[in-house]
């Protein structure tokens, strides 16, 4: 391919970032959504060209003497989260139009800066080289430690510095192993390289191979986040604006997943069945462990971080338990968790821009003043506790039934966060939309959604339902991941035993 595509995709919206950066004034909104609308047009056509059989690899020599290369590839995988990226960024532009910062900073640098988080975003899902990865992966932290610091809550600054200082903990780690890569492909390979190709092909030392594996899993399960170091993303949510949270956790996060299966498995698959036991107890943890702290929540936005905690432990119990189902669900769980959290976020902050307040206990009735709103709600809550009809179910079932004919008990246990969740997405419906009207929601809920807020959730919503009831399209172009993963682990899916046998 002559054209390179996929790096005018991650470029695009960088270069928005820096025209963002002129003294637009009063055209910085509608610039910076052109961009981003821009992008999300090219996404289409690499789309279009990707299923096509168009050969879309980009390999051009970058730091020679540490054999890094800028190198851009697309997969099933990491094409739906390439789409995901390119759509959310523009919906959440529209839902924080009127946004408001703090000190200088105002909805230009808004704008500015989910550019940038877009385009560093993309580029860690195109990289096929490990050095490129790891650049952009830390910096993806720079434009989302500035939305979070400079826009949102009383204590936003104190969740900035927390959401930093955990990822970079995370990433210095990662970069040990980097730098290990780049020593073990020169004593190995004879010649250094950082592509992912070449260093998948080394004869990785056992022992060697688990270190490095633990380099990029610790840095992965800080930013998904796994309980136990899941805790800076509660304070996060909360104090970020709601846009900001949808694109912390239903992309920046996702980079995490995404990463387990491509470079984790992809580059060290025997290290990668060695830690399996482990990474299954902390997703059984996260799943449970996140549903019951969604339950104690009676802050909105604690409370659907909680939920994503829980999510993410489905996503990582899929991938380890190893089968193509399992893998395939995390994958496709990965797309529908972005849709399903960003309705959730989204509806929430328009319930608390009318109250101004997150605490639930300030709101009652709502159902009755703003019946749209309420609705919005509930279909983002029956997508949160995965209800037959939405997307997410579908990705849950596959998980579940994935992890069953693997190891039915691990099944039975995560099962356990399907009743949780329903626990905590339908008592935040009845106790802040259902009952009567009260006082509170009387005095200060007095719009229901308008034109601009409809035009937010409409198409997220659509989604999640188009997506619930048709998921073949979708599977069908992730599943050769799924397949891929298995067989660089030199793993089969269980065999049904055939009726009679034991």
């Amino acid at each position: 391919m002559t054209f390179p595509w996929l790096t005018v995709l991650g470029l695009l919206p960088l270069v928005g970032a820096l025209v963002l950066a002129l003294p637009l004034r009063r055209a910085a909104r509608p610039v910076g959504l052109a961009f981003a609308l821009l992008t999300f047009a090219v996404s289409v056509a690499v789309t279009v060209l990707y299923l096509g059989g168009t050969d879309l690899a980009v390999r051009q020599p970058w730091i020679r003497a540490f054999g890094a290369y800028w190198a851009l590839g697309l997969d099933g995988m990491g094409l739906v989260m390439v789409l995901l990226t390119t759509f959310l960024v523009p919906v959440v532009m529209i839902a924080e139009w009127d946004v408001a910062g703090h000190g200088r900073w105002d909805a230009q640098g808004y704008f500015a800066m989910a550019l940038a988080l877009q385009g560093t975003a993309l580029f860690t899902f195109l990289a096929d080289d490990v050095l490129l990865f790891y650049v952009f992966f830390e910096a993806t932290l720079i434009p989302m430690y500035f939305l979070i610091g400079g826009f949102g809550g009383a204590r936003r600054r104190v969740a900035a510095v927390q959401f930093l200082m955990f990822n970079l903990i995370g990433g210095f780690i990662l970069l040990a192993s980097v730098i290990g890569l780049f020593a073990t492909s020169a004593s190995l390979g004879g010649t250094p390289s950082y592509l992912l190709a070449d260093l998948a092909a080394l004869p990785m030392p056992t022992e060697l191979g688990r270190w490095l594996m633990i380099g990029f899993l610790i840095a992965f399960v800080v930013k998904a986040p796994m309980v136990p170091v899941h805790t800076w993303l509660p304070l996060a949510a909360e104090q970020a604006t709601p846009g900001s949270s949808t694109m912390m956790v239903g992309i920046l996060d996702k980079i995490a997943t995404f990463a387990m299966i491509k470079f984790c498995i992809g580059l060290f698959p025997e290290a990668s069945a060695w830690v399996a036991p482990v990474m299954i107890v902390l997703s059984l943890v996260s799943i449970i462990y996140g549903a019951a702290a969604a339950i104690a929540s009676t802050n909105l936005l604690r409370l659907v971080s909680y939920t994503s905690v829980s999510h993410f432990g489905f996503m990582v119990l899929g991938i380890y338990v190893f089968t193509t189902q399992s893998i395939n669900g995390s994958i496709f769980f990965m797309v529908n968790h972005g849709f399903s959290t960003a309705a959730l976020f989204l509806a929430v902050g328009y319930l608390i821009k009318r109250r101004g307040s997150a605490d639930i206990n300030d709101f009652g009735g709502v159902e009755k003043v703003a019946p749209v709103l309420a609705g919005s709600v509930l279909l983002a809550v029956l997508s949160a506790i995965s209800l037959p009809g939405m997307s997410t179910f579908v990705s849950e079932f596959l998980v579940i039934a994935g992890t069953w004919s693997r190891t039915p008990w691990v099944a039975a246990i995560a099962a356990t966060g399907i009743i949780l969740a329903a626990t905590y997405g339908l008592r935040l419906y009845q106790r802040t939309m259902t009952g009567p009207v009260t006082e509170s929601t009387q005095r200060h809920i007095t719009t229901d959604l308008d034109g601009r807020e409809k035009a937010v959730l409409v198409p997220v919503i659509g989604l999640m339902l188009l997506f619930g009831f048709l998921p073949g399209p979708v599977m069908a172009v992730t599943e050769p991941t799924a397949q891929a993963a298995m067989q660089r682990m030199q793993l089969t899916d269980p065999v049904a035993p055939a009726k009679g046998e034991k």
